[in-house]
């Protein structure tokens, strides 16, 4: 998918940019101090009290390490810390002549185990990459203590319990990608509240509904998709206008009407909401998002008019509504394949268009519109 590649691309690039930077401000800095390579390291992790914090740290997480099946932390021994695979040091912010672990970065190694309370020892981590991994159990709440932390990834592993709220305490983080794990229960509306740049929760097992007031969040991608959320997509959604580039919110059981507000998000890329339970028409003002490239209204039970002024905005390259009850195409929403726009209508009551859906079923549905301004949220067709 087209979304799901722009984002992996936007996630890679930053944590390449903050991987070289480290490694070059770790070599510029070693290159200054000293020519001996490994000396450094030696004297460093032997005289330095950050380096011997990580190296307890490092220590007590590979006891609790019950599969390696690459043998990524075989190396992970004695105290030069800044050699072993996956760790990667910097100069100490508040004196550059002391090195520090600034980053971590275990993507795809498999490991099994869990995170150990020492973990809080790692105190100057910059970002934790641990995607891809059989990492289980609850974060630990010593995590608390990683006040510098940036990035924080631990996508794609076996996390449980309530949404971590230890997460909400790292005043310097930016990008937050807790996907693919099994965390559950309700979302703390204070997670919009804070200073993110990307928040990724897709594919959890979060329940309750999208929290009423979203906060003035400065997030430019948001992923909810794949998580029992209901409820509606509440009109604070505006509070992204300024930030927000992408928001999916595939199969989350969202309900009722879009709201007139999703057309604030004038930075909008991305809108999938597709899979879930929406009624309604389009709102209109989704025809003023000019930078809009991908629009997924498909499987939800919405119906009414395809408006002319959003098969016209100037960058849609990809329009599904299919599985609606969408009963007129109006002007080239009815042909959008000849203005160069992948599209896909089936599965409406457009009566000109071929695989359509019965009269019985259109008729069902269309003998009791929708007023979305009257419409209580979370009701549906019954």
């Amino acid at each position: 998918m087209a979304s799901r590649s722009s984002l992996v691309t936007t996630t890679t690039a930053v944590f390449s940019f903050l991987i070289l930077y480290l490694a070059n401000i770790t070599a510029k800095h070693r290159h200054s101090t000293t020519n001996d390579h490994h000396h450094h390291h030696h004297d460093s992790s032997v005289s330095n009290p950050r380096l011997q914090q990580a190296y307890l740290a490092l220590q007590a997480w590979k006891l609790v390490i019950y599969s390696d099946p690459f043998n990524t932390t075989s190396d992970w021994i004695g105290p030069s810390v800044c050699s072993y695979t996956g760790i990667y040091c910097a100069p100490y912010p508040n004196d550059t002549n002391i090195q520090t672990v600034a980053g971590i970065d275990l993507n795809h190694a498999d490991i099994a185990g869990f995170l150990p309370n020492e973990f809080g020892l790692l105190s100057d981590l910059a970002l934790l990459h641990l995607n891809s991994n059989r990492f289980c159990g609850i974060l630990p709440l010593t995590l608390s203590n990683l006040t510098l932390l940036f990035e924080l990834d631990l996508s794609n592993n076996r996390f449980v319990g309530p949404f971590p709220s230890v997460v909400m305490s790292l005043p310097s983080l930016k990008f937050l990608d807790l996907r693919f794990n099994e965390f559950e229960g309700p979302l703390p509306p204070e997670l919009f509240n804070k200073n993110l740049d990307a928040i990724f929760i897709n594919s959890n097992r979060l329940t309750s509904v999208i929290p009423s007031n979203l906060g003035s969040s400065t997030a430019s991608v948001v992923v909810f998709a794949n998580n029992n959320l209901g409820g509606c997509l509440p009109p604070s959604i505006a509070n992204f206008a300024n930030t927000m580039e992408e928001l999916l919110l595939i199969n989350t059981n969202i309900s009722g009407c879009l709201p007139q507000e999703v057309g604030f998000l004038y930075k909008l890329r991305v809108l999938d909401v597709s899979s879930n339970k929406l009624v309604g028409e389009i709102p209109y003002s989704i025809a003023g998002l000019a930078h809009l490239e991908q629009l997924n209204l498909g499987h939800n039970m919405m119906s009414g008019v395809v408006p002319l002024g959003v098969c016209e905005l100037p960058n849609l390259v990809n329009f599904t509504f299919s599985y609606n009850y969408f009963f007129e195409e109006e002007g080239v929403c009815g042909n959008l394949t000849s203005v160069g726009i992948v599209a896909d209508d089936r599965r409406n009551c457009l009566p000109e268009r071929p695989l359509q859906r019965s009269k019985k079923e259109c008729d069902a549905v269309l003998e009791h519109p929708i007023d979305c301004f009257e419409l209580p949220c979370g009701h549906t067709h019954s």
